[in-house]
This record gives C-alpha cells, structure tokens and sequence, in this order.
C-alpha cells in the first residue's frame, strides 16, 4: 500500500503543486519522495511508501540501470513476480515485486505487460526514449487511481481523488476528476513540453475471463469438468492458492475477522498456511462491534477454533457518529451503505494501527458479489439473472466495496488483502454453470459453503451462519447500527431541507435525512463533485429503498442471535 501522485505538463511552480501530494501522505508513512523528471522539468513524481517488500530498494520513482529511460510509479503487490523473472530469464537488481513491471514491458510492451501481472496495482510508467506515459489499474480496482486531464494536455494522476481537488492549471473550465477504469490501462504520448495526449485506452482482462497469468501459476492446470466434487475440491484448491500467494510481507500480518462466512474463510486459511510456511508469529485477528453485537460473539468462537491472538475492539453508537465525517473524506463518496459499512472498518484499522504491530491486513471483502452472498440474490427471478447481478457487481467494486476496504485501512497506513478477487478464483467461479451458484435450501453463498463443509476449517455454525451486513452485525439484533445513525440525524437535517433535496442535489438525490446528511458533509470536502458515484448502491428484485439486508421482506436474525 503506498500513494502516488504525478504531474506532466504543469503550468505551475511544481513546488506549489507538491502541498497537493501530502494529501495522501496516510497512504505511506514511511518515507516520502517528489522527484522531477530529466528534461521535463514541468514533469514531476511524488511517492508516498508503506515498506512491505525490500526495505532497502523499494522507494520509487522505481528507475534501474537496465532501463534508464523508464520511471515507474506504482501502488500494490506482483505476487507472481518471481514466477515471471524464472519464466522470462529477467535478472532483476532488486527484489522488489514492481520491478518486473519493467522487464515485461520492455519484452513486450504494455498489454501483455498488464495481462501477465498477477496481482492487485496501479501505476504510472514513463519512457522517456519512446516520449510515452502509460497507466493502468487492476481487474478489479483494488487499487485506486484517479485522473485529471485538461483540453490543452495536463495531465494529474493520484491514489487518491483529494489529490487532485487543489492542483492548480490555467483553464477556461473546473477540469474533471475521473477514476481510472479498473482492467484498463490508457497510452499518452508525452510532448517536450510535458503536456500529453491520450492515444488509446484499452481493456486487458475482464473478471469472467480467465487470466493470462494463469500458465505462470504455481497450482497448475485444475481438474475439468463440472461435478460437484470437482468444482468444490477446485474452489478450495483456488481459494486456498488465492491466500498463499498473499502470505509476501516483511511486516507482520493480521486478518480482519467480523465472525461471518467469508473472513472466517480467509482467517481460518491464514492461520493453517501461516503455521505450514513457519511465520515467526502469531496471526493476530481483529473484530469491532458492541458487547453484545452477533459479530462479535461470532467472530469469538471462530478465533477460539482456529487458535488466532484475537483482539476485539469496542464499538459505540456515540463512537461511529462522531467518525462519520472524517470517514466520508477519507472515503470521496457518499453512498450511504459505503459511509454505513466503513466506521466500523476504519475504527478497526485505527485501533490495528495504534495498538498492534500488524500492517498487511487479510479480509474477506468480493466474496459477496462473486459468490451471490447478498440476500437479495433469493428473490433473483432466475439463475442466469443472478449470474448477470453476479458479474455486475464484480465490475462496480471500485466503486463500492473495493473503495471502502482501501480508503479505510490506508487512512490509517495499513496494507490491505482480499484473496477472494484473485483473479484466477474469480474467473473460475464465475464460469460455473449459473444453476449452480444461486442460493439453495434458503441459503445464499450455497456453493462456497458447501465446499467446505466436513474440512473442520470453522466451526459448522459459522459454516451456515446468515449473511449480515457489516453495518448491521456491529451492533445488537434488537438495534442496527443504522438505526443509531439515522436517529441520531434526525435533528441534524429539517423537512423543509428534505422537501428541497432533488433541487438541492440533482444528481443522485437523497431520500432520507440520513442520506441528505452524508451528501452535505461530501459537498463541504469535495464541492461539484457529486458525479464520483454513478449511482447509489441498492439491492435488486425488492421494493427496499434502504441498502441494509434487514429492511428486507424475508431477513430474519439466526436464532441464536435474537
């Protein structure tokens, strides 16, 4: 996890644009860079680093002897980087995972460069001797980055959009601030004087096809065919491969743990492989909720069945309001299920921040849209509509959920993992056949669950335990968390406030005082930039005009949890 920021083409006195930069500056705590570009001095970078990987060598802009003319900027992990260096005979001068980025692309241009990293990134490579600057961003968007571009060729880039509010150019018009498109990368010829022109953006993987890293992958060729046995013991083999992969860190690593299906997967999977590859500590595990919340007492029994140091931290109604508003800068949206679901993320990873020593954190975010977790998928009208919701889902992550696990865990400098937007997992699991991914026998996430059952992996409780919405699961049955929320704003937004609302806020009008709230914190930090979100995140197939599962017709709480 790190942040970076770059300029081509700047009108402006680069050391006034640089304040710009330390926005990110949570992205990296470790060591900051800015650094200009030889022979463009209108051209800059700036790097904020979190070390993971080679302490000594890892500060970027990454330039090597090899390739002088080539600067690289990037954000994430290449977790098949060794792989490629053995595949492709690259002899790299760092053990940075990045570096191969490099090499690939010096073998065989940018595409192919992009479709054969397997991983999560986003970066910025400049080659001086060709006069080209490339970007690109993963399949998913696990890893954020945002573009601003004006009509006369300047060009910004940044982890984060706040990055870019308060970049100073002479220009007619407010420049638009974009995320770069996940599974794209776009191409720009750099002119002398800095300034650039887009000359093609083009996608290099979609996440129901498989990847071209595929052939690197140490698992191999799985067994064919789609029996149920094999399709399991291949969702296993995967998920499992899609965990190991992520265990490359030179810092310690911890696993969020809300006590449901999916990080319980992930925590369960950490702790066997950790103790098989003989990590010189114990995985810490963390969950947040109030005392009484079923997340908490979930999250209890699985730590206690796989042997993890858990630590809980307290979570309070009064706590998570007072948050709400720094949450919303950190997080540039207003969607009121992302705001909702980050306090408890982001008071988690304060607390892993200040009070542990973890900095790569494991959590289960994608395991919903790839696997129909959601509860709304049991009123889907048919098989082949869930598998579309399914996909759909999966290509809007950047948007929501990805958004949210990023923002709240860099907010406080950690770095996080999601095994199950593995590439390679994903495209398998979603090119099984739509009949057998919908729920069944009133159980949603059917196929995964069943695919470990007997492994004695978690407890079968929480095998089979009902999907809750983390916004819902922090606090006790009897009172949601946004239920707290939504009380406690009702003083805070007036009816005459709501009934101006659609003029108020054209785009994406909020419809509850809830809503109107968290759009009017957004507007203070981000003025006119509404259209960041194309849409609010609701559940499909209901007359639900709330995004909680437990506004829905047919939600009702697992017993042991009323």
């Amino acid at each position: 996890m790190c942040g970076i920021w770059a300029l081509f083409g700047s009108d402006e006195c680069l050391s006034v644009q640089v304040t710009s930069a330390m926005r990110i500056a949570h992205r990296g705590p470790d060591a900051f860079r800015f650094e200009n570009v030889n022979g463009f001095t209108n051209c800059c970078f700036g790097f904020h680093r979190l070390a993971v990987i080679d302490q000594l060598y890892g500060m970027q802009p990454m330039r090597i002897k090899k390739f002088p003319f080539l600067w690289l900027c990037y954000n994430g992990e290449i977790y098949n980087h060794l792989a490629l260096n053995k595949k492709f005979g690259f002899e790299p001068q760092t053990a940075v995972d990045g570096e191969v980025l490099l090499h690939l692309y010096d073998r065989f241009g940018i595409k192919k460069m992009a479709t054969l990293l397997d991983g999560v990134f986003a970066f910025i490579l400049l080659d001086t001797e060709k006069k080209k600057v490339f970007v690109g961003r993963d399949t998913y968007g696990v890893r954020p980055l945002f573009k601003l571009s004006t009509d006369d060729g300047f060009l910004a880039l940044c982890s984060e959009a706040k990055g870019l509010t308060e970049i100073t150019h002479a220009m007619t018009s407010p420049a638009s601030i974009d995320p770069v498109l996940p599974g794209h990368f776009e191409e720009f010829d750099l002119k002398q004087n800095g300034k650039v022109s887009s000359v093609q953006m083009e996608e290099f993987h979609c996440c129901t096809d498989r990847p071209e890293h595929a052939v690197c992958d140490s698992l191999g060729t799985l067994p064919s065919g789609f029996d149920e046995e094999t399709v399991k013991s291949n969702i296993r083999s995967l998920f499992e491969n899609a965990v190991k992969k992520r265990l490359m860190a030179q810092r310690r690593i911890g696993c969020l743990l809300s006590g449901g299906l999916d990080s319980s997967l992930v925590a369960a999977t950490l702790m066997k492989l950790a103790k098989e590859e003989t990590l010189p500590y114990q995985i810490q595990t963390f969950s947040i909720g109030s005392e009484d919340s079923p997340d908490i007492l979930a999250a209890r029994k699985v730590a206690a069945h796989i042997g993890s140091e858990h630590h809980e931290v307290n979570f309070s109604a009064e706590e998570g309001i007072r948050a709400v508003e720094e949450v919303i800068f950190h997080l540039e949206t207003y969607d009121i299920t992302t705001v909702r679901a980050s306090v408890g993320m982001f008071l988690v990873a304060k607390y892993i921040r200040e009070q542990s020593d973890s900095v790569v954190i494991f959590s289960g975010e994608g395991a919903d849209e790839l696997t129909q977790g959601y509860l709304y998928f049991h009123k889907a009208p048919s098989p082949r509509a869930s598998a579309e919701e399914s996909v759909r889902l999966m290509k809007e992550l950047y948007l929501f959920d990805a958004l949210r696990a990023d923002r709240t865990t860099a907010a406080h400098g950690l770095e996080l993992r999601v095994p199950f937007l593995d590439h390679r997992l994903a495209a398998y699991f979603l090119s099984l056949p739509d009949d057998m991914k919908v729920p069944k026998h009133g159980v949603e996430k059917h196929l995964l669950r069943d695919s470990f059952r007997g492994q004695d992996l978690i407890p079968d409780e929480i095998l089979w335990r009902r999907k809750e919405a983390f916004s819902d699961g922090v606090m006790s049955v009897k009172k949601s968390w946004y239920v707290c929320l939504q009380e406690h704003l009702e003083d805070m937004v007036n009816d005459d406030q709501m009934e101006k609302a659609p003029q108020t806020f054209p785009h994406n009008p909020p419809h509850t005082k809830e809503a109107f709230y968290f759009r009017q914190v957004f507007e203070q930090r981000f003025p006119g930039r509404a259209q960041w979100l194309p849409h609010y995140w609701l559940p499909r197939w209901t007359q639900s005009s709330d995004p909680s599962a437990r506004t829905l017709a047919f939600y009702a709480p697992d017993k042991e949890e009323q």
